[in-house]
């Protein structure tokens, strides 16, 4: 007698397929459809960002800086991929689910919506109704599934053959392979319709870019100091001294850029002060406004990394507007908190120094990028920026370290993020070939508010020797170097370190970015031919 077979069956093992591929239809419908609907409300509404974010947020600093240092500016070009692969996987379960027990696919449905829901409405800035979208795409991809696996029952009970395509039973369902791709696609097709729609219907409907391209910035009341003529270093390929918006790093917690109307901007200042303050947009351009190069500078920046960047920026100081809130004397810090939550933690002495600390409204001449605060954001030179730099802001608190953590210290970074020394080696890259003979070497030195007095070079285990340095633009900005070697044939290592303008030599000990910021001396290896 035969034993029937425990191994599934072609046809069974095809229905699981399509079972997937009904899935992940479905879910392409949910976010379709919520793309398209939450054109009408925040772009924080939609499943892919508020999940995204919430992503993020739950972050160990681990992966983030595994991120950065893998990924760099493209970290959050990576996560969308990682995300679009999860949705995928867990799309094809829930397919295969529901067609095998429709009730719990539909738990499975709805558990997912309910995470989406819960991801949308605590996004900073996002109200109950920006639910909408995700609920209404919810529905409408529960509704596909139940059409989707409801052809596959069919097929189930009327076996698909060659013969049975043109069965002329005026009873049996018209349902084959055929059809239910016919639906897959049209659904499909239907949903990157509406995606794309969504896309294009929500930057009809935002007018902040154009508003932006037609502000015209007032004249600072203290313009920048005049730049020397010789800060660039003479080494070609060297960064640019001053860096153009399009090349300026960006590392932020926010998936999709903030859009926000200058016109309905507002800033807060509060907390320990004998006066709350509000600000508009307007009250900002008409105040007496500084003029700075400052170079900013990422705490994830790995050592030789290039997470920093050197700009001219437009703003009021933020000493100004303290001096109107009036901080009481226990207060120590300012919690400044962007529109999509992000906050970071500011030394309030560093804040009401000569430092030149800004609510900048400018970069390079024209209006803040949107990708880098349009339409104010915090600069404050010396500090790192995940506990200085806040852009989009609308909120400064000014309290106590002892009473409120950042966003970042809340993850085990450090409350306080002062930039440490750092030189790099910008030419010759690692790794590179150079011919032998005079071979110029080049890079960038910084150590803000300090500012960089030597920058010395050791070939192999060879003496240490002085670059010659560029001129010097202020202590705020970074400083450029270039040397001449006399290259020989092999193998060689180039090690850079810099001493800034206390004297102090910058340290060789090794660290990570968590918790405050790398350190060590960078080495690069090139072959000389």
């Amino acid at each position: 007698m035969n034993k029937p077979s425990m191994k599934p069956s072609k046809r069974s093992r095809g229905a699981t397929a399509l079972a997937a591929v009904a899935g992940v239809a479905a879910a392409a419908v949910v976010l379709s459809v919520a793309e398209l609907i939450g054109a009408f409300f925040t772009a924080r509404a939609t499943p892919l960002v508020a999940l995204g974010s919430t992503f993020i947020d739950f972050t160990p600093p681990w992966m983030k800086d595994f991120a950065i240092a893998t990924f760099g500016t493209n970290d959050k070009a990576a996560l969308f991929v990682g995300m679009a692969v999860t949705i995928l996987l867990l799309a094809c379960v829930l397919g295969i689910v529901a067609y095998r027990k429709w009730a719990l696919g539909v738990a499975g449905v709805v558990l997912m919506g309910a995470v989406i829901v819960g991801s949308v409405v605590t996004r900073a800035s996002v109200k109950p109704v920006d639910a909408i979208p995700s609920l209404v795409g919810t529905v409408a991809g529960l509704v596909v599934l139940r059409f989707l696996i409801t052809r596959l029952w069919r097929m189930r009970q009327w076996p698909d053959s060659a013969a049975d395509v043109a069965a002329k039973d005026p009873d049996r369902p018209a349902t084959t392979r055929r059809a239910f791709f016919a639906a897959a696609g049209i659904t499909a097709a239907a949903s990157a319709i509406a995606a794309t729609g969504g896309r294009l219907l929500s930057a009809a409907r935002s007018n902040v870019a154009a508003a932006r391209e037609s502000l015209k910035l007032p004249a600072p009341a203290k313009a920048a100091a005049a730049v020397p003529a010789g800060v660039q270093s003479k080494v070609p390929g060297v960064t640019p001294w001053l860096t153009p918006n399009k090349d300026f790093y960006r590392i932020d917690t926010a998936l999709s850029v903030p859009e926000i109307n200058a016109q309905d901007w507002e800033l807060r200042i509060h907390g320990l002060v004998e006066k709350e303050i509000r600000l508009t947009f307007q009250d900002l351009l008409d105040a007496q406004l500084i003029e700075s190069h400052v170079s900013l500078t990422c705490v994830s920046n790995p050592v030789g990394g290039n997470l920093a960047g050197n700009a001219k920026w437009l703003g009021m100081p933020v000493r100004d507007v303290l001096k109107m809130a009036r901080p009481k004397q226990e207060a120590d810090m300012v919690l400044s908190t962007s529109i999509d939550g992000f906050s970071a933690s500011t030394p309030l002495e560093v804040l009401q120094d000569d430092r030149d600390a800004m609510l900048a409204i400018g970069m390079n001449g024209e209006a803040l990028p949107l990708e880098h605060g349009y339409p104010v954001r915090m600069v404050v030179p010396g500090l790192y920026g995940f506990v200085s730099a806040t852009k989009w802001v609308v909120d400064l608190e000014v309290t106590r370290f002892a009473d409120s953590k950042a966003y970042w210290t809340q993850r085990g970074w450090s409350d306080h993020g002062p930039i440490k020394t750092m030189a790099r080696v910008e030419v010759p890259k690692s790794f590179a070939k150079v011919p032998a003979g005079k071979v110029a070497i080049g890079g960038t030195a910084w150590a803000q508010t300090r500012g960089i007095t030597k920058v010395e070079l050791q070939i192999d285990s060879g003496p240490w020797t002085e670059a010659v340095l560029s001129d010097e633009a202020s202590l705020i900005t970074w400083r450029q170097w270039s040397f001449e070697w006399d290259a020989t044939p092999g193998p060689h290592y180039i090690k850079v370190r810099a001493t800034d303008g206390t004297g102090e030599l910058q340290t060789d000990k090794r660290a990570d970015p968590v918790p405050n910021g790398a350190s060590g001396w960078q080495s690069v290896m090139v072959t000389v031919e």
